[in-house]
């Protein structure tokens, strides 16, 4: 069973899924870039991926990890679909979580594997690195404080995720919808969705045009364009895909107190001197704007990411720390692009919240065409 906080010095961590993420994340702890953690086991069902991060404990099972008293917490980087059984399995072993993204597949699954987080002193949480970005902390809390105002508009442009045939073709389970249960929204973009809620809270209207393979030979898609509706009036275009380049990654946002665009390592503010609907209302001259200041913000680096979110999970099961990426916010991304693919799906608006038990039926008929079947175990 996990361990009350004070109870612990040093947090014994299993990683479960020894693939490229799971490896980065070993990797880190065994160069010591987290504090207070011991690389305790690792687990894949391929055995030769085991070795290299002796002396940690091997498993080629995941049930058998869980329930060998072995480590205190896990972390799961396994394939998708594996994210809502295994987690459900950890939780009731007691452990510590930590997810990689997305927390599920779909929102259903997403609902009963938080349902299965009934202990509060169990930490919970989900990598969601790009929530210690300076960028978009900083444009949180120029939201969060009212200094921006409401928002209007939101574009973001998302397309530098190029990825070329031989990426999809690494593995059979790649890009399919009985292997990933989806494309770029699933596995590149969760990042950029959870942000989306995150910063502007969850939209109420999703009308998506997905493409599948437009770009490469894939089931799935790996192009989106979105248009968003939010309750207080913002509307939003989102903007996706895997097979542009060179791409970009540019967020615009219009607001009552004038226009942010995060780009590269900048954040730039061109503020209004008054707020954009009072100027609209009360000023005499027809085509004059109000006038404008400028504040720019340029940061070193995108934040701690990966090393960031480990060590925030570790101090929180040691000291009570509040959690970067509580898994409880996990869903607002799988509901997010599941709202987008089902709007393809059925060539009209979505409105949220979701309807979980008919995308997960619409789903469902996909995967039983899909190319990829899995091994039943």
């Amino acid at each position: 069973m996990a361990a009350v906080f004070a109870d612990m010095k040093v947090v014994r961590l299993g990683i479960i899924g020894m693939g490229s993420m799971g490896a980065v994340h070993a990797r880190n702890i065994l160069d010591g870039k987290i504090e207070r953690i011991q690389l305790a086991a690792v687990c894949d069902r391929q055995p030769e991926k085991l070795p290299p991060f002796a002396p940690a404990r091997p498993f080629t099972d995941a049930a058998k990890l869980l329930c060998s008293d072995a480590v205190d917490a896990v972390l799961i980087a396994t394939p998708h679909f594996d994210h809502t059984a295994v987690g459900i399995a950890a939780l009731n072993a007691g452990l510590h979580v930590l997810l990689e993204k997305p927390i599920s597949v779909h929102k259903a699954d997403a609902l009963r594997l938080l349902a299965a987080h009934k202990n509060p002193q169990q930490v919970f949480a989900v990598m969601f690195n790009q929530r210690t970005d300076p960028r978009y902390r900083q444009l949180r809390q120029l939201i969060r404080t009212g200094e921006l105002g409401a928002i209007r508009r939101i574009n973001w442009t998302i397309t530098d995720w190029f990825r070329t045939q031989a990426y999809y073709g690494a593995g059979s389970w790649r890009a399919t919808w009985a292997g990933e249960g989806g494309g770029v929204l699933l596995n590149q973009s969760p990042h950029q969705l959870d942000l989306w809620s995150w910063l502007f809270g969850q939209p109420t209207q999703v009308r998506a045009f997905c493409q599948f393979g437009r770009f490469h030979k894939i089931e799935v898609e790996d192009s989106v364009t979105a248009y968003l509706e939010h309750a207080h009036g913002a509307q939003g275009v989102f903007i996706t895909t895997t097979g542009e380049a060179p791409g970009a990654n540019r967020l615009e946002i219009a607001a009552e107190r004038g226009k942010i665009i995060i780009e590269g390592l900048n954040l730039k503010w061109t503020r209004t001197d008054v707020p954009v609907s009072e100027w609209c209302a009360t000023h005499p001259k027809g085509f004059e704007a109000p006038p404008t200041t400028h504040r720019d913000f340029t940061f070193e680096n995108t934040g701690g990411q990966h090393v960031e979110i480990l060590q925030n999970f570790v101090d929180a099961i040691l000291d009570g720390t509040p959690l970067i990426a509580p898994a409880a916010e996990g869903i607002h991304s799988v509901e997010l692009a599941n709202a987008m693919l089902h709007s393809t799906f059925i060539n009209d608006t979505v409105t949220l919240p979701l309807d979980a038990t008919a995308y997960a039926a619409a789903l469902q008929k996909k995967i039983a065409l899909s190319s990829y079947q899995p091994i039943q175990s």
